[in-house]
């Protein structure tokens, strides 16, 4: 195993990057189609006053290793802050060399020194090579949950319910 990667919080200039990060995600699952982001919406929603995540970078060589990006969330049944794992990613190149767990540590270390106990994330079904890693690493499957989700026209059409009166 190489040397682990430095390791720093992305900046505004990284939006390009933290795109081409995704972008590996969903090549990576055969759903490159699904990714509608722009460097802009990373830039308009990550960064300034109000951030509604935080991304950390890893490098090794000079060259992107890895990301990881999450925000922070809260449990009401463990009455604790913590953090949601939207995303991590590995470059293949970099693959096998230590590089998610270092994230990993490091988005812990993160998320404690800003009160946090927890980390949380959703694995995708067919992803089983993460599964693996995740469950090596500590993070235990939790059976009794099921992510529900809403998007698009169906979002919408909810949030317009509330000021239709019904």
């Amino acid at each position: 195993m190489q040397d682990l990667p430095t390791i720093r919080k992305a900046t505004a200039d990284d939006a390009e990057l933290i795109l081409s990060a995704i972008n590996i995600i969903g090549d990576h699952l055969g759903t490159p189609e699904r990714i509608t982001a722009t460097p802009g919406d990373f830039r308009r929603h990550g960064f300034g006053p109000s951030p509604a995540f935080t991304a950390l970078i890893a490098e090794a060589g000079g060259e992107f290793a890895g990301m990881c990006l999450f925000f922070k969330s809260f449990s009401t049944w463990r009455g604790k802050p913590g953090a949601y794992i939207q995303d991590l990613v590995v470059a293949e190149k970099f693959r096998g060399q230590g590089i998610a767990e270092a994230l990993l540590r490091e988005t812990a270390r993160h998320v404690r020194a800003d009160g946090g106990s927890y980390l949380r994330l959703s694995v995708d079904t067919a992803n089983a090579g993460a599964q693996r890693f995740y469950e090596r690493i500590g993070m235990a499957l939790q059976p009794q949950e099921r992510i529900h989700a809403i998007y698009g026209d169906a979002f919408d059409l909810l949030a317009g319910l509330e000021e239709s009166g019904v």
